[in-house]
């Protein structure tokens, strides 16, 4: 089969190399999957170029990077029903604590990591699931299903043209909250109210803090997604309600933030960290229900920063290290 790869960690051009390499083969309980496409995320891009943070090197002696991606179950191992031949499918932790990962003509790995992909979604929308979509729905819903919570509350979403703010918006106002973000640009604002926010407030020229108090007429945030903990924590102390709740699942501008623990604890505020690759089984099985129905009735709008080759696998990455797109970008075979 043919694969992208790389043995040592680096930047994109020297290390990621495209070749040959054995097929992979399906063993009990597992399913062998032919990829259409493969997903790149900042995640896989950090570790390929050794940044990430608690990671020690690359931790295999090859790597195939990418833990989301999407395509069709090719064979099955011992113990999987063979009707699962033939299944399209969208793949979740796929590189996750392995070196096998979705950017390769076939992966093998166990049956409940390839998800079946409803009819009416594509390849392109099923390689955004895993890590996108699913990192917001357990930023907003805890992962427990509870959508009905939100409706009539403020939710703030802060970098609104990032993948995982993309769908959050999106979820947020499907669930009756009230969605204000964050952006850097007015194009950026564009694109984060067309997903349906209310109001973008341009961080880089106005106070986030003062402009939320004032978009909410005093009343501040009741929930806030946040892709930059350290950041964004002294704004958001300050928007936040009495008993709401700071979700972070990013935080690479200050890797060690300081708490302003006092401006916490006297509004009791709930701070949570989020990693999708640690969902436990009931929150997981949750967003995977809520998405699968929302790629059936197609409810969620997916977009497409980009579409590489595979022999491109290079340039996939680069854009994604870049900052400079809107959405996922892809990696078809």
């Amino acid at each position: 089969m043919r694969a992208a790869f790389y043995e040592t960690a680096g930047p994109a051009r020297d290390v990621l190399r495209v070749g040959e390499m054995p097929d992979p083969v399906a063993g009990p309980g597992e399913v062998l999957v032919r990829v259409a496409v493969s997903s790149v995320h900042p995640s896989d891009v950090k570790l390929r170029a050794g940044g990430r943070p608690g990671v020690e090197g690359i931790g295999h002696p090859r790597i195939v990077p990418h833990s989301d991606g999407a395509g069709t179950v090719e064979a099955v191992g011992e113990g999987v029903d063979p009707a699962r031949v033939g299944q399209r499918v969208w793949i979740w932790n796929g590189q996750w604590q392995r070196a096998h990962g979705t950017c390769a003509d076939l992966i093998a790995l166990p049956q409940a990591q390839a998800v079946p992909l409803p009819d009416a979604a594509s390849f392109e929308a099923g390689a955004c699931m895993g890590i996108p979509a699913m990192t917001a729905h357990a930023c907003l819903f805890g992962g427990n299903g509870s959508e009905g919570a939100l409706a009539g509350r403020t939710v703030l979403v802060t970098g609104g043209a990032g993948a995982v703010s993309f769908y959050a918006i999106q979820m947020a106002a499907a669930a009756g909250a009230r969605v204000l973000t964050t952006v850097s640009s007015p194009e950026k604002a564009d694109y984060a109210r067309g997903a349906g926010a209310d109001r973008a407030i341009d961080y880089r020229r106005e106070d986030v803090a003062a402009a939320i108090m004032a978009a909410t007429d005093g009343y501040g945030i009741d929930h806030a997604v946040d892709l930059e903990f350290g950041a964004n924590i002294d704004a958001l102390a300050e928007a936040i309600r009495p008993n709401g709740t700071i979700v972070a699942y990013g935080s690479a501008a200050v890797r060690e933030p300081a708490l302003p623990f006092y401006a916490l604890m006297f509004k009791r505020v709930t701070l949570r960290t989020e990693l999708v690759y640690l969902l436990p089984d009931a929150p997981r099985a949750a967003g995977i229900a809520y998405l699968t129905e929302a790629l059936a009735r197609g409810t969620l709008t997916h977009s497409i920063a980009a579409e590489f080759p595979l022999a491109e696998a290079a340039a996939a990455h680069e854009l994604v290290e870049s900052g400079d797109r809107r959405g996922c970008v892809l990696v078809t075979l």
